[in-house]
């Protein structure tokens, strides 16, 4: 039988990854993901070297590091997709941009901050491609952030999940079912596509996440599975200059 200390060292990994990935440990009991497929150069997933899972192991430990980054999350919708361009404060917790919606969902543009308890908006019928760097003091929507039922407040939670103040443990993330996918070039950087690994008691939580890394562990893209939407949502970093939110 394990020893106690390690049996916590794979309890403390399974919360964290699934923080990570927007769920709730509640929620994951009765939430079934679907990940949809890729157009990017994956083959059949194989076992992770030791420096590919030290990379997945610091990568949201890097993001804490930078302080924030700025991101493009595209969320799917059966009314029309929706993107998200933001400046995400991976310490804070907090995220401020812009959000652009396709089809109805563009009765939806205007500013968008959350933190991860609450969501606020400003209604904006010609949205700018960027925030401004000082939002308005007036004029914000408040609502809270819900942990489920929303694939956009799910991608959102799981923005702010990919930044970690420590790394994760290398050795128990093959454990887990972390493996390496394939290789993709993203916006001129060489990356490792990785898949991350499953909660202990959740089988089928793996594969449910996906990160693209380049060779120091820094996280370019992540893709995740959302229950309520068949397509994954897609968060791609270093789109525009970073600014850190108010």
């Amino acid at each position: 039988m394990p020893h106690l200390p390690h049996l916590l060292n794979l309890l403390k990994l399974r919360n964290r990854w699934l923080i990570a990935a927007g769920l709730t440990a509640g929620a994951a009991v009765a939430t079934v993901l679907v990940v949809a497929s890729s157009n990017s150069d994956a083959s059949t997933p194989r076992a992770l070297t030791a420096d590919e899972a030290n990379r997945l192991a610091i990568t949201r430990f890097r993001n804490y590091e930078t302080g924030g980054r700025a991101v493009r999350i595209t969320v799917p919708d059966t009314a029309g997709e929706l993107t998200v361009t933001a400046s995400v404060d991976f310490r804070g917790k907090r995220a401020y941009g812009v959000l652009h919606g396709a089809g109805r969902n563009s009765s939806s543009d205007g500013l968008i901050r959350w933190t991860l308890t609450q969501l606020s908006v400003v209604p904006m019928t010609d949205a700018p491609a960027t925030a401004p760097a000082a939002p308005p003091t007036v004029g914000w929507t408040n609502r809270p952030l819900q942990a489920s039922g929303s694939a956009l407040d799910t991608a959102l939670r799981i923005a702010l999940g990919l930044g970690s103040d420590r790394p994760d443990n290398a050795q128990l993330l093959p454990q887990n079912g972390a493996s390496h996918l394939g290789q993709e070039t993203i916006s001129g950087h060489q990356t490792d596509i990785l898949n991350g690994p499953a909660a202990r008691d959740r089988p089928d939580t793996k594969d449910t996440v996906r990160y693209w890394l380049g060779s120091d562990g820094t996280m370019y893209r992540v893709q995740a599975a959302v229950a309520s939407e068949p397509q994954p949502v897609v968060i791609n970093f270093d789109t525009q200059q970073y600014v850190a939110p108010k």
